[in-house]
Formats: structure tokens, sequence, C-alpha cells
């Protein structure tokens, strides 16, 4: 699969880049990018969530009325789930939401979201550029000339580019990541994927394994 490759000003340069078909067009498997994407998501729960129990409170232990002759449901302690100020029956407890995926069915996850966005034609590839100072301007500059400045999108490094990264954080629709950081869930939650051409020999080579 062709694509051919834009400067920074959004005009083509009359190079191609070749995207993989083991990467870029495979039959998506569905249930890999659920199992994915919810893994991510379960990693970014912090799991600090806690409620006291009746043991935790602080109150009397008392027995709060007479066990008989009351006309009402026995209760022996104010610390009772039933009472207001109580505590709190199977309450949540601090856990860990993660689990583990093999590597095989991560990979199978990643190249299944690039295929879906390789087929919806929402990949760009751009030169390899770079800016002399960070600044948002000028990176909002590549954004608008590419067409994706009110559009949410993604732009993959080859490798860590400090001023580009430092440029784009101001902006809410738009992040910029490694080829490494890559991930099922910001491939699919970005509109259009911007790749610059350095990135793509890493990102084939890590997946056509």
């Amino acid at each position: 699969m062709e694509i051919a490759v834009l400067d920074i000003k959004g005009k083509e340069t009359g190079r191609k880049a070749n995207l993989s078909d083991a990467v870029f067009a495979i039959e998506p498997n569905n249930h890999a990018v659920y199992l994915d994407v919810k893994q991510y998501l379960a990693n970014q729960r912090q799991g600090t969530h806690k409620a006291k129990e009746r043991a935790e409170i602080a109150g009397s232990t008392r027995k709060i009325k007479k066990q008989k002759g009351t006309g009402t449901a026995r209760a022996g302690s104010i610390k009772s789930p039933i009472f207001k100020g109580g505590g709190r029956v199977f309450g949540p407890r601090p856990r860990s939401y993660s689990f583990k995926l093999n590597k095989n069915l991560k990979r199978l996850a990643r190249k299944s979201a690039l295929s879906i966005k390789a087929n919806d034609n929402s990949i760009v590839v751009v030169e390899d550029f770079s800016f002399d100072t960070p600044k948002t301007k000028n990176f909002t500059e590549v954004l608008k000339a590419l067409g994706l400045d009110n559009k949410k999108s993604l732009i993959v490094l080859g490798d860590s580019n400090k001023n580009v990264y430092l440029s784009s954080r101001n902006l809410k629709t738009s992040e910029v990541v490694s080829a490494s950081e890559l991930s099922t869930y910001k491939i699919l939650n970005a509109s259009n994927l911007v790749f610059l051409e350095g990135s793509l020999e890493g990102i084939e080579s890590n997946l056509s394994k």
C-alpha cells in the first residue's frame, strides 16, 4: 500500500511511502482490539476508592435499646449499616484493576487498529521535521496546512523530538507520541494519524513479527 509523503506545508514531495500490508492491511480482529483498549483503560484507574465498613466506624458499642418490648426490630450497635452514619456493606476497597495480555494479542490489536484507520483513509505521512524552539504557533500552522486543525489527531514521531512534543502540549485536540508509545487506544481515539516518515520503519519492524 503506497501513500504520498507530504511536507509540513501540506504539499506532496513527490515521494511515496510504502505501508506494509502485514501491518496496515490485515483483517481487523475486533475482540483483540476490545481487550487491548479495555486493558489500557483499566490501567488508568487508580483503584484508591475506600468506604468504611462496620468495624472501621467510630461509635459506641453500647446496645442502643433493649432487646424486647419496643415493637421494632432488634438493634445492638449504632454502627450497623441500617442506621445513618453506620458502616457500608461490601463497600469498595483499594485494588488494582490491571490485567495481563500476551504480546501477540497486543500486537494483533495494534495492527487491527492501524488497518481500520488505513481503510478509512485516515492516515497521513509527513516528511521528518523539527522546530528550533518549542512554539505552539508553529505546530498549529503544520496542522492547518494538513487540514487537521479542527480534528483530533495523533502525531507519531520516529525518535523523541522535545521541541515538537512541547509545541503540542497546549492543544487539546492533538497529541504527539513516539513510535514506541503507540497504543491501540490512542490510535482509535484519534480521528487522523500523522506518521513522520522516519517512524514507519520502526513501527513495521515491531509489528511485523
